[in-house]
């Protein structure tokens, strides 16, 4: 066969190589197609290439292939209260089967500054322990890549860090009707109970605000407030923490534990309340055009210890009392809100709902969702969405006795109720035309669908809304 090769290449050179050619050309073009088969099928399955883990959690509408293959378009993405989902939603007790969650950035547009010039740079980062347990750590060459503190406390900050980043107060917006509070809720029994409030407001730090410590008492007797003003030179607080003062009236977060101190002309007050640790709601602020709405609930499910003291009679002592803290930030012009926070018996589960509602002079801008939040043992079990509340209003129009919600998410469904027990009204504005606030309480019940089954409970809890119409007018919230 060699000879007969030889001698047909002797007589016929060209047309030999020629051939030769074609037969190599096919046989390396295999060769590159079962290569880059071979290392598809490799990256596939390798999990540092496509983020690690088993399941990865992208913000919606993301495209997929621009993550994995870096693309421009995932270089403007964010991932909203990730500290949230990595530490609760998917890192918390509710899912024993996930061994880790593993929080990575990848490809994100940052600008590094030089001058008078903005260099713009791809930033990919993650959490090293996180990485290694999801089994996407790159190998290391030399060195060591261990977690900064930075890190930890990104993945499992202590409680007092974790409290004092989630509830810590924002630098003042240049408008008069800016203000910021803590607020903290108080069930002495089932016939009393206390309304607390830190607020400060306006710009404080330029001397053209103040704070207000503001106190209100239900008892048989009714609603009685108690209100302290406070001059700028006597507020501090704390843009890195919970800590605030009004004067001698001070909120300090140590450990998780919220210590509350205030002293007014007819009630000083020593409670120290802390949280359950699963039974928090995230940061969140919406705003735009000079508007700013913020919320949190550091402790949606709390106790209080210590002793309030009102002066017209002895102190009463608490130990276990059930109690709720929230804290509010933002421009407050012309805005109003829905708001309810309930607790069933013996705890089996919390409801939080809220909203906010901007007024005509804004034309509506800044409105924010209606949602409802649903807690179990666990933490959130499930957010639903609502458009209105239906009222139900005594026959003069002049108190809510009773409402109604219903909130969806995509196959769930709730139907809340409330029948109001107890009632407070305040009119604000000029001579108390303003728009009227209500302060309530009630028994409720719940029934629907949690992830496809059945749910029902039962419980009391507390909440507010604004009726901005006159007296007598059929027009309510919606």
């Amino acid at each position: 066969m060699l000879s007969v090769t030889l001698r047909y290449f002797v007589v016929r050179p060209w047309r030999t190589l020629i051939v030769t050619a074609g037969f190599g050309l096919g046989v390396a073009v295999m060769i590159v197609l079962l290569s880059v088969g071979q290392a598809m099928l490799t990256q596939a399955e390798d999990r540092a290439l496509i983020g690690g883990g088993d399941v990865i959690v992208l913000p919606l509408g993301i495209d997929v292939e621009a993550i994995r293959t870096g693309g421009l378009a995932g270089m403007f993405f964010r991932l909203d209260r990730a500290r949230f989902l990595t530490r609760q939603l998917l890192g918390g007790g509710r899912y024993p089967q996930v061994a880790a969650v593993a929080p990575l950035v990848e490809g994100r547009l940052l600008y590094l500054e030089q001058g008078d010039t903005l260099i713009p740079i791809r930033a990919t980062g993650e959490v090293p322990s996180r990485s290694a347990l999801a089994g996407a750590a790159p190998v290391i060459l030399a060195g060591t890549w261990l977690d900064s503190p930075a890190d930890s406390a990104y993945v499992a900050p202590s409680a007092e860090a974790f409290y004092h980043e989630i509830d810590r107060f924002h630098p003042p917006m240049a408008d008069s009707t800016w203000a910021e509070w803590h607020y903290f809720n108080v069930t002495v029994n089932e016939d009393e109970w206390w309304y607390i409030t830190y607020m400060i407001a306006g710009q404080v730090d330029e001397d053209r605000g103040g704070g207000r410590l503001l106190l209100t008492r239900r008892d048989q007797e009714g609603h009685r407030s108690f209100v302290t003003e406070v001059p700028p030179s006597q507020v501090t607080y704390d843009t890195a923490s919970a800590d605030v003062s009004l004067g001698p009236n001070t909120v300090r977060q140590r450990g998780g534990v919220y210590t509350l101190r205030a002293r007014t002309a007819d009630v000083a007050l020593d409670l120290t309340v802390t949280p359950l640790p699963s039974r928090h709601f995230p940061p969140l602020a919406i705003g735009g055009d000079g508007f700013v709405s913020g919320y949190v609930v550091p402790a949606l499910t709390a106790t209080a210890e210590g002793t309030i003291c009102p002066t017209e009679r002895r102190c009463l002592a608490l130990e276990g009392a059930p109690a709720y803290h929230d804290h509010n930030w933002g421009v407050w012009q012309d805005v109003t809100w829905e708001w309810g926070a309930a607790t069933a018996a013996g705890d089996r589960h919390a409801l939080l709902y809220g909203g906010v509602r901007r007024g005509p002079s804004t034309g509506g801008r800044g409105n924010a969702p209606f949602f409802l939040a649903l807690y179990d043992g666990d933490g959130l079990a499930q957010i639903y969405r609502f458009d209105r509340i239906a009222y139900r209003w005594n026959a003069d129009s002049s108190a809510v006795e009773g409402f109604e919600l219903r909130a969806r998410q995509q196959g769930d469904h709730l139907r809340l109720t409330v029948d109001v027990t107890d009632l407070n009204r305040t009119a604000t504005g000029p001579d108390g035309r303003g728009a009227t606030f209500f302060q309530m309480r009630g028994d409720f019940r719940v029934e629907g669908t949690v992830a496809g089954l059945p749910f029902a409970d039962t419980g009391r809890g507390f909440f507010e809304t604004w009726r901005t119409a006159t007296p007598g007018s059929p027009e309510v919230p919606e």
